[in-house]
């Protein structure tokens, strides 16, 4: 079990992140133009703008909170707030743009694959993606229940050691998640996964934040 563990969060997390940033550099050098969002508002614009703002405002605090969250070292915060009341301002908050983001993820889904016209026009990795999406959020809020077992904000210091270990290159991040619950090592072990699909879907115009996308070069459609 020790191997597995090593091997799902000591070596996986970086052949995801070897695979995130190599094949998106990739994809931009030769497939500029397969680097859009493809949005499919245009087929159908009914409910599209409440779970598109709902998805994507939830996601962006996810995302930046776990960043700020796993990536700040306890004795920055420590002076200020305790591991137990950061971890309940994390419950409450991420809670809550976790409900948006799945309620969001839930309505995009229904509209792919309920309504013909966007089904029509929606590739694989496309419905993909939004599915490993909606898991991920799920398995996010389930995480809520387990925490609330924990409110002395031990785990939660066992999840920053984890990913600070990993950025610092220390050959033991993996030890930190050992005895974790299996709960948090699945919504680990799907979020590194999405790093490794990311290059091959949609996903990739986030990179361009969008000032790059409208700096490309003309695309010939037909030459005289």
């Amino acid at each position: 079990m020790s191997y597995i563990n090593d091997l799902l969060f000591g070596v996986y997390p970086y052949i995801a992140g070897a695979v995130f940033l190599i094949a998106s550099w990739i994809r931009y050098d030769r497939e500029q133009y397969t680097w859009r969002a493809g949005s499919s508002q245009m087929l159908n614009s009914k409910g599209f703008r409440r779970a598109s703002n709902l998805f994507h405002v939830g996601v962006l605090f996810i995302f930046f909170g776990h960043l700020v969250g796993l990536l700040t070292p306890h004795a920055v915060y420590e002076p200020f707030i305790s591991s137990g009341n950061k971890q309940l301002v994390a419950i409450i908050s991420g809670g809550a743009a976790g409900i948006a983001c799945w309620v969001g993820a839930f309505l995009l889904l229904k509209r792919r694959l309920g309504d013909p016209r966007v089904r029509a026009t929606s590739s694989k990795a496309d419905i993909f993606i939004l599915v490993l999406l909606f898991v991920q959020v799920t398995l996010g809020l389930l995480t809520i229940p387990f925490a609330l077992n924990h409110l002395d904000g031990s785990v939660m210091l066992l999840l920053a050691g984890w990913a600070q270990g990993l950025v610092t290159f220390q050959a033991d991040a993996a030890d930190y998640l050992i005895d974790v619950g299996f709960i948090y090592k699945a919504h680990i072990f799907v979020g590194l996964t999405m790093f490794i699909v990311f290059p091959f879907t949609r996903m990739v115009h986030i990179w361009s934040v969008p000032v790059k996308y409208f700096a490309r070069s003309y695309q010939i459609v037909r030459q005289r």
